[in-house]
């Protein structure tokens, strides 16, 4: 798979603090990247590196196969966590002055904001002031300065931060959409629902070091606990060694849920065999783990 961004060993030093140290990163072209991390832990440097608005200290990044430079902000679409819209200024003026920079026409631009504006369904902003809109309104206006210049790259800090459910599923599906039409967005968020819903492939960045990095289906086999729940009737009585049942309930309709931990080398079939001759099952499934739960894990594993 072909990797639209690299970066290869960055390091970013300020005064006493070292915000990134040593990491490398491959964000495949045409995917779904989560950049995830506690606060503090090096993304926003990051993401700032990429965008040239910082340099690192040591390391290099790889665009599309050729060294970072200037030229390259024009593939890319960034929407910071902190949003910088101009206050005073009028959408449609304002969007129009945003896709100029990124190298558009007016024309150009005139053309792709009629699009965006049908799509989002805000034909009567173009003449309101920033200022007098919502928050939520301001982040779909901000959305659309972020990818209206057709970017190979989109980088979105905390998107859905002030949307209500139904917009932030309008912007859920505009990801995905792009995605679908090859575009690759690095997605860093504290959300993981978003994560689980949204990401192809992840990134866990702490306290200055990528601590783990590959698909989302890898890494959770990675943190699989073989475990698994079983609902049923009848008492569940003498387990096979090494089979330990880990919790127990009464379900709200009358049956027993207990979660049993077999060993790496067992089958999910041996369980099920030994659960068919002592109990009546209802439901039978294994515990995955949730991008939560791994993000928990994981960042507490190297605060130890």
């Amino acid at each position: 798979m072909t990797n639209i961004l690299e970066t290869h060993h960055l390091v970013k030093q300020y005064a006493d603090h070292r915000a990134l140290d040593d990491v490398s990163l491959n964000v495949p072209q045409g995917s779904i990247f989560g950049l995830l991390g506690p606060n503090g832990a090096g993304k926003t440097s990051l993401i700032r590196i990429v965008n040239q608005i910082t340099a690192p200290d040591e390391g290099e990044v790889i665009l599309a196969g050729e060294r970072l430079k200037p030229g390259h902000i024009r593939r890319i679409g960034y929407l910071p966590e902190e949003r910088g819209l101009y206050k005073k200024m009028k959408v449609g003026e304002q969007l129009l002055y945003l896709a100029q920079l990124k190298g558009l026409t007016e024309k150009q631009a005139m053309d792709k904001l009629k699009i965006w504006f049908v799509k989002f369904d805000i034909k009567t902003w173009w003449d309101k002031q920033i200022d007098d809109l919502s928050k939520g309104m301001q982040q779909k206006i901000q959305f659309v300065a972020t990818v209206m210049h057709d970017p190979d790259l989109i980088i979105l800090d905390e998107p859905f931060s002030g949307f209500d459910p139904i917009n932030a599923n309008l912007i859920k599906d505009e990801i995905l959409e792009l995605r679908d039409r090859g575009k690759t967005i690095i997605f860093s968020t504290h959300r993981m629902e978003s994560v689980e819903e949204l990401c192809d492939h992840i990134a866990l960045i702490n306290r200055s070091h990528k601590v783990l990095d590959g698909t989302k289906q890898a890494i959770k086999q990675q943190f699989k606990t073989h475990t698994y729940h079983v609902e049923y009737q009848g008492t569940l009585t003498d387990l096979p060694p090494a089979f330990t049942a880990l919790t127990t309930r009464t379900t709200d309709d009358g049956f027993t849920r207990t979660d049993i931990q077999i060993p790496p080398d067992a089958a999910a079939n041996d369980l099920i065999r030994h659960l068919l001759d002592r109990v009546a099952v209802r439901s039978f499934g294994e515990n995955i783990p949730s991008m939560n739960d791994i993000f928990i894990k994981a960042v507490g594993q190297t605060n130890e």
